[in-house]
């Protein structure tokens, strides 16, 4: 059997050095665990938590809750909706 996604509209911003644009509930998702080699950003998802990486889209799911997605997969998965 074969299915087709069910069209949805989701809420995600890119994130970029850092800073994310974007409503407040994003900027506190990204969190930043030093090392003593550096360090990374990661966010916390239902299965645990992701590293997310520069260029990397924070997408809210239609639970609430947050995942990170490749840039490329984002813009082969997405496209802009109408506001």
């Amino acid at each position: 059997m074969k299915y087709r996604k069910k069209p949805i509209v989701i809420e995600a911003v890119q994130f970029l050095e850092s800073t994310i644009n974007g409503p407040a509930e994003f900027k506190d998702v990204v969190k930043f665990r030093k090392k003593i080699s550096g360090g990374y950003f990661y966010i916390k998802t239902p299965e645990g938590e992701h590293i997310v990486l520069d260029g990397d889209f924070i997408i809210k799911g239609i639970k609430g809750e947050f995942y990170p997605c490749k840039e490329d997969i984002f813009h082969l998965t997405y496209e802009k909706a109408d506001d």
